[in-house]
């Protein structure tokens, strides 16, 4: 921590501390799914495959955004993703979602909405929620609130309790744009829980990219500044919604030099970090995945 107070006191008195960082790992990215987005799983894999990411983290919208009716076969494309390769032309793939906040309660997307049949109409014996069955094959989830109307003049304890429990979901792994969703939050209470659960925060470059006042960058850089001091690690995601800028990060990364961020606490520097993270956090164990990945590299090259 002395060595990262310093970095901050040379940036504050102009020496302009600058850092170089490895992210290999694009871990929040959308397909054609997303119906706002405009890219097949296919060419975000090629477009990680072309610029060295090692590792793809798919992870469509799971919201009432995209469809009118909230249905079990809307959102078959998340049931059938084990059909994707593991290692796809040497970019390990990862099955995820970013799921929306829906409450001050920490609500997520599809927990209130029953399931009583199959998406070939046959009736499940047991009814669950729509929650649970898409999620349940992923690998991990992004909790994001997209529309925070719900939360508009909250007391800060309400608002800070609600991304603890989204931190609490067995599968949320990360909390999913924080800096742009413009709820206020107790940053320090939030980022205790991530820390004690091995979770990761956000620092999101398509946040920074659309920040025509600065507001984002602010509040984003409060953030990352804040997860560098209490050791939280953090995920930086392109957020893309087409294949030409996935595994770009120019505004997070001038952020993150900006503050002298230390390189350790950036979990998807490399795949191997990244599927340890989650194996900490509890959420998968994918671990071999790094060494499948490795494999089939070397068998590429001979």
């Amino acid at each position: 921590m002395r060595c990262l107070r310093a970095a901050y006191g040379q940036v504050a008195e102009g020496k302009g501390v600058r850092m170089s960082y490895q992210i290999a790992c694009d871990v929040h990215t959308h397909t054609l799914f997303s119906r706002h987005a405009y890219s097949t799983i296919a060419e975000n894999v090629s477009a990680c495959r072309d610029r060295g990411i090692e590792l793809l983290g798919s992870t469509d919208h799971f919201s009432e955004m995209l469809f009118p009716g909230q249905h079990l076969r809307n959102f078959q494309y998340f049931l059938n993703q084990n059909v994707w390769p593991r290692v796809w032309d040497g970019v390990v793939v990862l099955r995820g979602a970013e799921v929306d906040i829906v409450s001050l309660d920490g609500e997520l997307f599809g927990q209130d909405i029953d399931v009583p049949d199959t998406i070939v109409g046959r009736p499940y014996r047991e009814a669950r929620s729509l929650f649970d069955h898409v999620t349940e094959p992923l690998d991990y989830l992004i909790a994001s609130v997209h529309n925070g109307e719900f939360t508009n003049a909250a007391p800060i304890a309400r608002t800070t309790g609600m991304y603890v429990r989204a931190l609490e979901n067995p599968k949320v792994f990360i909390l999913g744009h924080t800096g742009r969703s413009g709820v206020p939050f107790d940053y320090d209470e939030v980022l205790t829980v991530a820390k004690e659960k091995h979770k990761l925060i956000e620092i999101n470059e398509h946040s920074l990219e659309v920040d025509s006042r600065g507001w984002f960058h602010s509040v984003c850089s409060r953030i990352a500044q804040r997860c560098a001091e209490m050791g939280v690690g953090i995920a930086v995601s392109t957020d893309a919604h087409v294949a030409p800028v996935l595994g770009s990060f120019p505004h997070a990364q001038a952020m993150l030099e900006g503050i002298g961020f230390p390189q350790e606490l950036i979990m998807n520097r490399d795949r191997r970090t990244f599927l340890g993270a989650l194996a900490d956090a509890g959420i998968c164990n994918l671990c071999e995945l790094a060494d499948l990945a490795e494999y089939d590299e070397e068998d590429n090259q001979k």
